[in-house]
């Protein structure tokens, strides 16, 4: 393996490079450090003569060929990196990260791009890390660890989970797995509104759920804030006003830094980004279903959201691993899969019809046209979208994360989409009425 370590302009910064470089020479695998001549320097006197370590030295924000990719060095502390294959302009599959490309966390250059988050200062990685089915049920804890040190070593930032996941063993696991990290370099979400206990009071957007559940949260996620905080579905028993009251109140407390929700429909959206105008809070994000099968927030919810300054993360791109082609039409689905499992599979029937499933089998052509998996296609899928600001994966296992990385950054072209939509056809649901009722 030859892995391409790309640094910043700042010597002062370049310790943990150092610290890579000392542990890399034991591998005797050749490693090429780019960057700024002052940076190498200070690499260079702990190198041996022998090691494998090629230092090359480059302007910041240059651009240069090593190992068969353009890479770009950064020209600061955040910005992000890229690289392609040599000669790869942003046409057809557009720019893609080197499969299986296994590279140090936060000191490479990350194969995830990062987009703004509504009309927010909040940066968040395109690709999120999700644990709806998978942590604390589906996976076994070492295993939903070693997924979520894959999403990080991936350069995945942002992560995603529910108070309701898993009864609230989840969020547990999630805290646990990324006990240790450097807060402020992560952007971690959680969600309100289904039942959590036994009690009256422990379930919908009322302000006593909405304070405790998020305490309770925190609690469990290990910090003393979360970046996102979401109304998990509308709640029509409550007043709105309550609801975003009492969400403007944790917003100033510090433990949420902004707001948002998941599947509401264009009106409540709307009535609540009015709502928290009123309020001075940021209500900056939608977290609804959508992938090439769902398509139902396209009509009125993304429209909506673009005009109150809100952008989509969302759930469900490959349509609960439909789209990764897995499952044939007229055979049963593997016992070790998500569609095979008795209780996460329920969700997964209405997508389990011969008619679904052979169309989506007739994608992985074009799939293959483009040198991509089907599972990276429906992810270069959803990011196509310019109101998506993340789609958020789910894994049972590391190489899954490895794969759906992979999408980030990939540009379909207009004749691509057009053969995905003659494909599909009317297998894909549109309806704007099905919001929240997938």
């Amino acid at each position: 393996m030859h892995a391409v370590l790309v640094t910043h302009d700042r010597p002062d910064h370049c310790a943990p490079l150092v610290l890579l470089a000392r542990q890399w020479v034991r591998r005797s695998e050749p490693l090429t450090v780019v960057g700024p001549s002052p940076v190498l320097e200070a690499v260079r006197p702990w190198l041996g003569p022998d090691d494998p370590v090629e230092l090359v030295p480059v302007t910041a924000g240059a651009v240069l060929r090593r190992a068969g990719y353009d890479i770009r060095a950064l020209a600061g502390d955040h910005e992000v990196p890229t690289w392609r294959p040599a000669g790869r302009g942003r046409g057809g599959a557009g720019r893609r990260a080197r499969p299986g490309a296994r590279l140090a966390r936060r000191l490479t250059s990350p194969p995830v791009d990062f987009r703004r988050l509504g009309r927010s200062g909040l940066t968040i990685s395109e690709i999120a890390y999700g644990n709806w089915l998978t942590h604390g049920g589906q996976v076994e804890e070492d295993a939903a660890h070693a997924c979520v040190r894959a999403a990080l070593d991936a350069g995945i930032t942002t992560f995603d989970t529910a108070d309701v996941y898993a009864g609230t063993r989840a969020e547990t696991v999630l805290g646990a797995a990324l006990a240790g990290q450097r807060r402020e370099s992560i952007e971690l979400f959680t969600k309100v509104y289904w039942p959590t206990g036994p009690g009256r009071n422990d379930r919908g957007l009322g302000r006593k759920h909405v304070i405790e559940s998020c305490h309770a949260s925190l609690r469990r996620l290990q910090t003393d804030y979360v970046d996102l905080y979401q109304a998990h579905r509308y709640d029509a028993s409550v007043p709105l006003e309550e609801t975003m009251t009492a969400f403007a109140d944790l917003v100033r407390s510090g433990k949420a830094l902004y707001i948002g929700v998941s599947e509401w429909n264009a009106e409540q959206i709307a009535a609540g980004a009015a709502l928290a105008r009123e309020l001075g809070i940021p209500f900056i994000s939608n977290q609804p279903q959508y992938s090439m099968l769902w398509r139902v927030i396209e009509a009125e919810v993304v429209p909506t959201s673009e005009q109150e300054g809100l952008s989509q993360i969302v759930w469900s791109p490959l349509a609960q691993g439909i789209l990764t082609g897995k499952y044939r039409p007229g055979e049963q689905p593997p016992a070790d899969s998500r569609a095979g499992h008795p209780e996460a599979g329920q969700s997964m029937q209405r997508f389990m019809t011969d008619e679904l499933l052979g169309r989506v089998q007739q994608l992985r052509s074009i799939a293959e046209d483009l040198g991509l998996s089907m599972a990276q296609l429906a992810l270069a899928w959803v990011l196509q979208n310019r109101n998506v600001a993340a789609a958020i994966i789910g894994a049972t296992r590391p190489e899954q994360v490895q794969d759906n990385v992979a999408a980030a950054g990939v540009t379909l072209d207009a004749d691509v989409m057009t053969r995905i939509d003659d494909v599909l056809g009317d297998v894909v649901e549109r309806n704007p009425a099905r919001t929240a009722r997938g």
